[in-house]
């Protein structure tokens, strides 16, 4: 990952964040850092996995930290360094807890799937995935909970009993415009409407392209309840041939062959700011924005849960909430402040205002549903392959 200036300016934090976050001797449950003291060294608090019974909730921060330490690995799926700065987070692990890691970048359904197929032989520990697939992860019995010790400050919306899903941050719907290949950058879903540009949003079995099919119907005066707003609006551009298929990747950005593409704000603004053979711009549409989250998923059958769930402590950090700040994402605890010294690198709420704020998992992951149904029966055979 090419390290941009706000993640060199983060180093001094990184580096030093081992003691803010080693200072949390207490565990999700409650435990007192003296308890783990005491119990470091019983088998439980050396076990790696959920396949032993051990249960990541019951262990102090302490116990996690040891026995992440000596999993030494933490293997992501979805989670790739370009998403959200994930690769800030990788690189915390390695450089204070000496913990590597791996990805393989996939979308929210495949991740689930991957969980799924993979079962007691699992060879993934933890992913990220679409709020609408939280409540599918934990229904087919996929996971494993982990409440940091942040729980209280993160909002009910936002966490699974038990921490079987914990969102540490959300996004807001964003056009990416490639300057040089439009006339004018569009500001709204009624300014694509009403121009020409062709559209990128990626597959409707990802959490991304889904999100943006929902906001593309509050902007026509539609909702999670009524998509048909949305179903006219892009039958509307398949039919003229502005629908492009291809994933909304950097490498596709960075190719030109996505002039607009429908993204999450922790993408779009850093596509925006590393790709240099264009001028590029993060818009986020006046009209017809959703903000949303991502949800972290720990593998029940996960072989490295300890460092799984140590990523998921940090993510929740003052550490982890600055660096998602910084990628374009909205921290997601009510506790937390970003430092001065990055106030002005951050979204400022204020400006987005208007968004809508996703709270209901249940709802969201029917309209979720909806939105994949209705694209693939009403509009891919629409769509020029």
């Amino acid at each position: 990952m090419r390290k941009s200036k706000k993640w060199l300016a983060l180093i001094a934090v990184l580096m030093g964040g081992v003691m803010m976050v080693s200072a949390y001797g207490s565990s999700a449950s409650g435990t007192d850092s003296a308890d783990s003291t005491d119990t470091a060294d019983s088998a439980d608090a050396e076990t790696a996995s959920s396949e032993d019974g051990s249960d990541l909730n019951s262990k102090t921060l302490d116990e996690i930290i040891e026995a992440a330490q000596e999993e030494g690995e933490v293997v992501s799926v979805g989670m790739p360094d370009d998403w959200a700065d994930w690769g800030s987070l990788w690189t915390y692990l390695s450089d204070i807890y000496g913990i590597s890691h791996n990805d393989t970048d996939m979308s929210s359904s495949e991740e689930l799937q991957m969980f799924a197929t993979e079962g007691e032989n699992a060879t993934k520990d933890i992913g990220d995935v679409g709020y609408g697939f939280a409540t599918q992860a934990v229904e087919e019995d996929l996971v494993q909970g982990y409440k940091t010790s942040y729980w209280d400050s993160v909002p009910d919306w936002a966490k699974g009993d038990d921490g079987t899903w914990m969102v540490a941050y959300t996004g807001v719907t964003t056009f990416l415009v490639n300057e040089d290949l439009v006339d004018e950058v569009p500001t709204s879903w009624q300014d694509i409407r009403d121009g020409d540009y062709k559209v990128a949003l990626g597959p409707l079995s990802g959490g991304n392209a889904q999100a943006a099919f929902i906001a593309s119907a509050y902007a026509f005066g539609g909702s999670m309840d009524d998509l048909d707003p949305a179903i006219e609006f892009w039958t509307e551009l398949a039919e003229e041939g502005r629908i492009t298929t291809l994933d909304i990747t950097q490498a596709n950005f960075e190719s030109g062959e996505i002039a607009v593409g429908v993204v999450w704000s922790f993408t779009g603004i850093p596509y925006s700011q590393n790709i240099t053979q264009y001028n590029m711009t993060a818009v986020v549409p006046s009209d017809g924005c959703l903000q949303n989250g991502y949800a972290s998923v720990i593998n029940k059958y996960a072989p490295n849960a300890n460092a799984a769930a140590l990523a998921r402590e940090v993510m929740f950090s003052d550490v982890g909430q600055t660096y998602l700040a910084l990628a374009g994402a909205i921290p997601t605890r009510e506790d937390f402040e970003i430092a001065d010294e990055y106030a002005d690198q951050v979204i400022d709420t204020a400006d987005i205002a208007d968004a809508v704020l996703i709270t209901d998992a249940d709802a969201y992951s029917a309209a979720c549903e909806e939105a994949q149904s209705r694209w693939s029966e009403e509009i891919a055979p629409l769509l020029v392959q």
